[in-house]
This record gives C-alpha cells, structure tokens and sequence, in this order.
C-alpha cells in the first residue's frame, strides 16, 4: 500500500467518522475532507474544485428546482381534497396514500411528496378515528422506494449514472431504474398494505389539520400575575379547574426551579409555571388561573393585527434546528412568537426558552395572519395544517406537468443529456412563472450542492491512487466462492448498513466506484452492481434520522426511535430477497 493509498483511506475514514459522529453539518464534513486531500496531495489544486461544475450538481439542483415547482401547482392538492371526502375505510385510504405518494417520489423530490400528502393523511386519520401513526411511515418509506423509479428520483440514482458513465461511456438513462424500481414500489404497496399492523396503534398525534385533530404533549411556559385567581391555590387545584386536563412539570420561583413540584405547593405571584398539555386545555387553564403566556422572546407589546395560531413540524433543513427558543428573536425579527413545543417520545422538563429545537418538533406559532405563512416558509417549517388551494387558472397549475413531461420525455429518448433537459426546465419553471426566482433558489438544497461539489474529487481519488483497486481485490477475496446473486446482495445489504449513518449521496459517492472496480475483479459487468449500491443506499427503513423522510414524519406520526424497525427490517429484507433477483435479470452479468 502506497502512502498515498495510506492518506486516501485515512481521509475517507475521517469523514465516515464525523458524519456518524454527526457534530459537524454534512457539507461542512465534506469540505474538511476536499481540504484534507488538498492537503496532503490526493487531489490537486486543478482538480480541487472540478466537482462543482460536474453534470451531477447541476442534474440535482435543477430537480430540485422542477419539483418544487411541480409541488406548488395545487393539482394534486386538489385531487387530495376530493379523495379524502369518499375514502372512509382504513384499507383504502392507506392505499391511495401510499400508492400516490410512492409514485409521485419518482418525478419530484421525496420529501416534497411527502409533504403534499401529509395534510390529507392527517385528516383522514381524523375523518377515521385512526391515530396518524399508522398512515406516515408507510407513506415515508413509500416515497423512498419510489425514488427508484426514475434517474431523477433520488441522488443516488443520478450518481450511480455518472460511475456508470465514467466505466463504460454509457450512463443509465431517465427509465433504466423503472424494471427495478417498478418491482420494489409494487412490492412495498402490497407489504405496507399488510404490514402497517406492524406499527403502535396508541401513538399520540403531535399535528393537525386547523381545527381536526388534536395535539398532545404541547409543552409551554406561563407567569402567574399578582391579582391572577391561581395566586394562592395549589398545583393540584389548578389542575383540578381544568378538569386535570394538564400537567405542571415545574415552578420556577425567584429564578429557581423548585427540585420537587408536589400538588400540595401552592402558586404565588410571580411564579413562572411550566405546563403540558393539548392546546384547548393550556388555553383553559391560562383563562381559569389568570395566567400570562410566555413565549421564547421577552415580553412584547401585542400588535393591532388579528393573529393566528399554526402548528407546524420543523424540517429537516430548518434554520431553527440547534437553536434555542430564547436565542431566536422571532418577535424581534419575523414579527411571530412561538408558543409551545412537542417532541414525539420526550417529555419535556426544560424551560421553553432553553430547549434546543430539532428535526421533527412540532411547534405552536402565533402571528399576524397575513403574514404568519410566509414566516414559517422562510423558517423552514412544514405548516401542518389544511392549506387553501392557490389561486390561478388550470393552464398556471397544468404548464409545470407540462414542462417536466418534456424534460423527462427528451432525457428518455436520448435527445438531450439529463444536465441540460432538467437545466432547461428548471429555467422554463421561472420563466413561466410555475415558480418565483426566489422560491426557486429556496428550494434548492445548497448543502447538498456543496457536499456533492466537494466529494467527487474526494471520491475520484480514491480511484486515482489505486485504493478502490484494493477494496475491490479483498471484496472479492471474501466472496470467493459466492454465486453471482450473493455478490449482488453482499454490495446491497454493506450501502443499506452505512446509509444511516452517512448522507445516502456520500454512500453512493464512496461505494459506487468500489462496487464497479468489485464487478470487475471477479469478471463481471458492473451495470447490476451499482444498481445494487443504488438500491441500498435508497432503502434506509430502519432509522428516524437516515433520511430527510423519516425525521419528517417523526413527529406528526408521534414515533419512537425504536417504532422504526419494527416496519422497517422486514422491507428491508424484501428489498434485498426481491431487488437481487430483479437486478440479475434486467441486467444479466
């Protein structure tokens, strides 16, 4: 081994150990990686920032771009609309879910499906007396599979095609993921159909539609005034004027927390208590006891404007996630408050204005109603809430199908390259007016731009100084004697093992090359490998935190850590006992 070979390992086991390690943000680690190569000779200074103007950057951003733009054409949300007044069965409502946003990932961006059909999900879970839960992981892992479907269904699909490319001249094209994909998606409706017994029927929802459902767990904070009617009573008492609607987690008294809240301690003036409970029941207990409601900022004075209040589930690609509700100053600079917090599987004891908020919280805001959508767009938030369809005529919400349907029927037919089909559409998107230049810059995921830009010399280099060579000759040194379907599965069980704990795009960039040079040591074809490491790295059903997907439905859904497997290992193994056998036969090695 080279020390070359010896500095490209150590790199690349690095910047595993920090996506895992999960303090740094994804882009953030793979720039630390393209300066260490820099540093120490792996890549050069020519090459250092080649990957920025790779087709793949301009291939992902652009997507990003159509399905946002797709996303916002109210079709679909209208069709919802109706389908959620006839559906009343569990069996079909799942179905129509699933099914629909299972085959909607395969020409817009996942998570972007998802986040359409959320609202509908939550509202039939009312309309049907069902918990939310048992509607939104099926939907989340059906939007995975269908980002099989088509090359520009998911990043992996679209780097896969670049190795493809690099190895044979020749990379897959928009539907050669479809025979696979198909299989998988058709595979994952009829399991999920069945399976979704599988999930916990007693998960709390932490999200609603207006005024449907209800939401448990909300945890908010409230100063009692000198002349309120709780001056006096106990804990137990005000409790009891709500009909123990409530829970008191804590009484902050003098700017200490008392170690033990016992209903026998009695409220004074001037204590700041801390509440949970459902919205009706806090809003109860502030009008029984005289209450003042405390937000994350200091006191402001309330405006004119008539306000309104929003649930809303914090992505994935948030602002606010780390921070502190105290540190935020949404008053000051968005002119909105937040009210409480709910965090599926955590009960929460912290002050409101110290609890760091992550992925999947849902939140209570409460602003201006003129404003207040807008706000939680810019914020990053996912309103959960029924939405009024955008006004426009049906050419405005048509024109987006339109132009994605050209885009994909010229990548399919060979006419353009993928770069510049969905580079033209993304651009036609804005001319059109299907989305404005600045909601389409916001939609693009610029992290992810960034990773990938630094990663692929990263991941070029590892080939370059022999070391994909090496893992590939020690792969199939352990799969001496392995049939060409065990091989197969060897490379597609190893991307779904190392997906969780890496951004699936930084798998793919790693693996692909390594399962390209592995086909090739042991004499055969590399079309079905990296089909293989496109499948797994897509396939990530056993954590929360995996995939955007997941972590989106976490909280809505009120789900553990540990609710995830139960779903999710048995379709793992589906994946791989049904995705080996259709890889081999639609690309024979």
């Amino acid at each position: 081994m080279t020390s070359l070979q010896i500095m490209a390992f150590a790199i690349v086991g690095g910047m595993m150990f920090l996506f895992i390690w999960d303090k740094l943000r994804y882009d953030v680690v793979a720039m630390l990686a393209l300066l260490a190569s820099l540093l120490a000779g792996t890549v050069s200074a020519e090459d250092a920032f080649k990957g920025f103007s790779d087709d793949i950057v301009i291939i992902v951003g652009s997507a990003l771009v159509v399905s946002a733009a797709v996303s916002r054409s109210g079709i679909i949300e209208a069709v919802m609309r109706w389908l959620v007044r006839k559906l009343t069965t569990m069996q079909s409502q799942l179905f129509v879910l699933v099914g629909t946003v299972t085959f909607m990932s395969a020409i817009v961006k996942n998570i972007g499906a998802l986040a359409m059909m959320m609202p509908a999900a939550l509202k039939m879970a009312k309309k049907s007396g069902n918990s939310p839960s048992l509607y939104l992981m099926p939907m989340a892992f059906g939007s995975l599979l269908g980002g099989l479907i088509t090359l520009v269904g998911t990043s992996p699909n679209i780097i896969v095609s670049r190795v493809r490319e690099q190895m044979t001249g020749e990379p897959f094209r928009m539907f050669d993921f479809a025979p696979v994909g198909l299989g998988l998606a058709l595979m994952g409706i009829v399991f999920l159909m069945v399976a979704w017994r599988l999930l916990p029927h007693d998960r709390r929802a932490t999200a609603s539609l207006g005024e449907a459902l209800k939401i448990s767990d909300y945890n908010t904070e409230a100063t009692v005034p000198d002349d309120a009617p709780a001056v006096g009573k106990t804990i137990g008492g005000l409790i009891g004027m709500v009909d123990g609607a409530i829970t008191v987690t804590g009484v902050i008294r003098n700017n200490e927390r008392r170690k033990v809240t016992l209903p026998e301690t009695v409220i004074e003036a001037g204590d700041t208590l801390l509440i949970r409970g459902e919205p009706d029941a806090l809003e109860r207990a502030l009008a029984a006891g005289g209450l003042a409601l405390n937000s994350g900022d200091e006191t402001r004075e309330k405006p004119n404007s008539k306000q309104g209040v929003i649930e809303a589930v914090v992505n994935t690609t948030s602002v606010l996630i780390g921070q502190s509700v105290g540190s935020m100053q949404l008053f000051d600079q968005q002119g909105i408050s937040l009210l409480a917090v709910s965090r599926a599987g955590h009960r929460m004891t912290d002050r409101l204005a110290k609890t760091r908020l992550q992925a999947g919280d849902v939140l209570l805001m409460q602003g201006p109603v003129e404003i207040l959508p807008e706000r939680i767009t810019v914020l990053g938030l996912l309103p959960l809430a029924e939405r009024s369809l955008r006004l426009g005529s049906v050419r405005k919400e048509i024109i987006p199908l339109l132009i994605l349907a050209c885009a994909m029927g010229l990548t399919a037919a060979g006419v353009v390259p993928v770069a510049v089909a969905f580079f033209s559409a993304a651009v036609m998107m804005i001319v059109t007016g299907a989305i404005a230049a600045e909601d389409a810059y916001d939609a693009i995921e610029w992290p992810l731009l960034i990773m990938l830009g630094a990663l692929i010399p990263v991941s070029e280099a590892l080939q370059k100084t022999g070391g994909t060579d090496l893992i590939g000759a020690w792969l199939s040194g352990v799969a001496t004697g392995l049939p060409v379907w065990g091989a197969v599965a060897l490379i597609m069980v190893a991307a779904m093992a190392v997906t969780p704990f890496l951004n699936n795009a930084a798998t793919v960039l790693v693996m692909a090359p390594i399962a390209a040079t592995f086909a090739t040591t042991l004499g055969y074809r590399p079309d079905a490998f990296l089909m293989a490491v496109a499948v797994g790295a897509g396939c990530d059903f056993l954590t929360p935190i995996g995939h955007q997907c997941n972590t989106l439905v976490m909280g809505p859904g009120g789900y553990r850590f540990s609710d995830y497997p139960r779903l999710g290992a048995p379709l793992s193994l589906l994946v791989v006992l049904v995705g080996v056998p259709l890889i081999l036969m639609t690309w024979p090695v």
